[in-house]
């Protein structure tokens, strides 16, 4: 779109991704099985086109990572897409053991000719940068040192919420007889993101830092797609039967008392939510009140700012010259729908032909 191309090509390749994409393609030579991370609610977006031609030719397992951010209704359909192309393909949160076990119990039967054969084994983590690759190392860790005695103290890798924390190769020893190791590496991207559309996907899910793109112009895109996919109709529908469940609660008597015993000892939750029910609120509102066609960029471009505008008194941010309320108004956004407040999304349309 017209506004989202005035800010140019999305890239970024700090000196350390250079070195660290040089170091990863040594390393992948000695891989006995590479654990390929996405972000589950970008799964095409969030793949490093350079690596693929190397990854595609080793044992690989995709872990579409994120999955409690990702629309499960279409999850399922995006790993049948990837077993059709004869790619092994599994959804995981990071944070869920039960979910970390499967995948490896997926590895082990990835490797299970292999153990049976060396005795030292190597599995290696890649991805962009801010897929959960060393939050997924440190439950994998966990759950190892859990089921083997491991004699050497091994570190945790660093996990933050922003991309590039991780910025050198580590090893973490998660297993013996055989001795297994897992390497964890930087997120590392391509040196020129081939388009605009993938550019702004990776900084709406924070692979690209903020700074680089300017959250203003990530939070445009992000309305852009809510309005065109007409998100805030399906926010009207959910909204509509909340208000029907919260009338008969308070119809009770005894479940209104213990609904006010819960919003008292969960404020802070409370408030998110009603926080975010406001926003969804505010953006149907703005949406289903526009006389425009959203399909004319221009006329779209005037609904966006109309939600910027509605969304800053929601969020209670200081009345200021619209462009000094800009940046605010889009870092709550973007804080919303990064943990998944505003609703399980995924960005990335199934390829021609994986709808059946």
């Amino acid at each position: 779109m017209a506004f989202n191309a005035a800010g140019g090509a999305v890239n970024w390749f700090p000196g350390h991704m250079a070195a660290a994409s040089r170091a990863i393609r040594d390393r992948l030579k000695l891989a006995d099985l590479v654990i390929e991370v996405r972000d589950a609610r970008i799964p095409l977006s969030s793949a490093n086109k350079d690596l693929q031609p190397v990854l595609s030719a080793k044992r690989r397992i995709l872990a579409l990572n994120k999955k409690d951010l990702a629309n499960p209704n279409i999850m399922n359909r995006w790993i049948n897409h990837f077993e059709s192309c004869k790619q092994d393909c599994i959804s995981v949160n990071a944070h869920s053991c039960t979910s970390v076990n499967q995948l490896l119990g997926f590895a082990e039967l990835k490797l299970k000719e292999a153990i049976s054969k060396e005795p030292t084994l190597l599995i290696m983590l890649v991805g962009v940068p801010n897929v959960g690759k060393s939050a997924l190392i440190n439950s994998i860790h966990r759950i190892a040192t859990s089921r083997f005695p491991v004699k050497d103290k091994n570190k945790r890798a660093t996990v933050g919420p922003l991309p590039g924390v991780t910025q050198d190769i580590a090893g973490y020893k998660i297993a013996t007889q055989p001795s297994i190791y897992v390497l964890d590496t930087p997120g590392v991207l391509v040196p020129s993101i081939p388009d605009m559309e993938t550019g702004l996907k990776l900084a709406l899910t924070g692979a690209v830092k903020d700074s680089v793109v300017g959250e203003e112009r990530i939070a445009k895109y992000l309305l852009s797609l809510l309005n065109i996919r007409k998100t805030p109709l399906h926010w009207e529908r959910l909204l509509h039967r909340e208000e029907e469940l919260c009338e008969e609660i308070c119809s009770s008597n005894k479940k209104d008392n213990s609904l006010r015993r819960r919003r008292l000892n969960n404020s802070d939750a409370i408030y998110v939510q009603d926080l975010v029910t406001e926003v969804q609120r505010t953006l149907c509102h703005t949406f289903l009140n526009f006389t425009g066609n959203t399909e004319e960029e221009s006329e779209l471009e005037t609904l966006i700012d109309m939600q910027l505008v509605a969304l800053r008194k929601v969020f209670r941010i200081p009345h200021k010259p619209f462009d000094e309320t800009q940046g605010p108004t889009s870092k709550k956004l973007l804080t919303l729908f990064r943990s998944g407040k505003l609703g399980p999304f995924i960005l990335d349309d199934l390829p021609d032909g994986s709808e059946n």
